[in-house]
């Protein structure tokens, strides 16, 4: 954790702490009124870390020892339990890995939307073009919007889209939950979305074959659905697919779409690609029996769609930032919708509180 004099912090506790206990550290660093700049130098590199922000009040972390890994663990705010300490705090954060091989960050929105950011990368003595990258993230009132195009879609399929937007203790909207966060706390929600999606994808792939690019050497993977066995083989993949559940269709990360140790590239190449298929509702469009190849204009033209991602890069600035796990799937030449930059030449990271408009 990064301490408001600029130095880390390593929080830590005994081996008998085996329940969270408050870091009670001062590691806020205050930020100053609308139009502000509020400057922060990283003393060293991090890895897979996050930049957390908080409205009005600030986020409280935890500190619990872990036999597994025999050693402590911090226990970070959620955004979907009730009982959290911060579960009426308004809150976001970004995503920040800063190494010998340079920055990368993104917005990301894979579990909630909250409180709304957007960042700006400024390379350091660019050599080509202006060296500047964006992701504008959020609207102002993008959370309303959002939560009135899901409160639209529950009126037309009935399912739980609705109940993705959270209120504070006073009523108003404070945040909205991924599918995926909801469904591991509602396993049953969502369960039919993607139903009759899957049987006419599965028969259309018995006839038809669905070429998987790889955008690599390993080229383009011819796959079919076999009569024989109701699974969807791939040449030269380590495994085959089975037709998808909506939960694991959500997060990207189980069934089908699991990659185990001893996974071969050509499985690695497929589930990104093949996952966001379906959050896109492609495989059925014209066109969409390479993957990927469609814009981003035709995605979420099908009722069996994410729809909490669709209405995110609604109300973007830009239409960028993740809204699923492999959100940076892409044709060659096309749009990044996943909202994140990168340089191996970093010079300022400049991160917006508030939205873009």
């Amino acid at each position: 954790m990064l301490l408001p004099n600029g130095t880390f912090y390593h929080p830590t506790c005994a081996s008998s702490q085996t329940s969270p206990v408050l870091i009670t550290a001062d590691t806020a660093i205050p930020l100053g009124g609308k139009g502000s700049t509020t400057n922060i130098n990283i003393p060293g590199y991090i890895s897979s870390a996050r930049v957390w922000y908080a409205s009005e009040d600030v986020l409280k972390f935890y500190i619990v020892w872990n036999p597994a890994t025999n050693s402590p663990t911090m226990v970070i705010p959620s955004a979907a339990d009730p009982s959290d300490a911060s579960a009426d705090v308004n809150w976001g954060f970004v995503e920040l890995s800063y190494t010998g091989s340079g920055l990368f960050a993104n917005v990301s929105y894979v579990d909630f939307v909250g409180l709304i950011m957007g960042i700006r990368l400024e390379e350091k003595a660019p050599v080509n073009g202006t060296g500047v990258q964006m992701a504008q993230g959020l609207q102002t009132n993008a959370i309303k919007s959002i939560c009135d195009g899901l409160t639209k879609q529950t009126g037309i399929d009935g399912l739980e889209w609705e109940k993705l937007c959270l209120a504070d203790s006073k009523g108003n909207l404070l945040r909205v939950l991924s599918p995926s966060l909801y469904i591991s706390d509602q396993p049953t929600a969502f369960e039919n979305l993607w139903t009759s999606y899957n049987d006419k994808v599965w028969k259309q792939y018995q006839s038809q074959v669905l070429t998987i690019d790889s955008q690599s050497t390993n080229g383009n993977i011819a796959c079919q659905v076999q009569q024989s066995d109701g699974l969807l083989h791939c040449a030269g993949s380590s495994t085959t697919y089975a037709r998808p559940t909506a939960n694991e269709i959500f997060g990207c990360n189980e069934g089908p779409f699991a990659i185990s140790a001893g996974a071969n590239d050509i499985h690695k190449a497929i589930v990104p690609r093949l996952c966001a298929a379906f959050h896109r509702s492609t495989l059925l469009s014209s066109g969409g029996n390479v993957q990927p190849s469609l814009p981003a204009s035709s995605y979420y033209a099908d009722q069996a769609s994410n729809w909490y991602s669709k209405f995110v890069h609604q109300f973007e600035g830009d239409g960028r930032g993740y809204a699923f796990a492999y959100d940076d799937v892409a044709p060659n030449g096309g749009a990044d919708v996943s909202g994140s930059v990168s340089t191996g030449n970093p010079g300022t990271l400049r991160i917006f509180v508030g939205g873009s408009g």
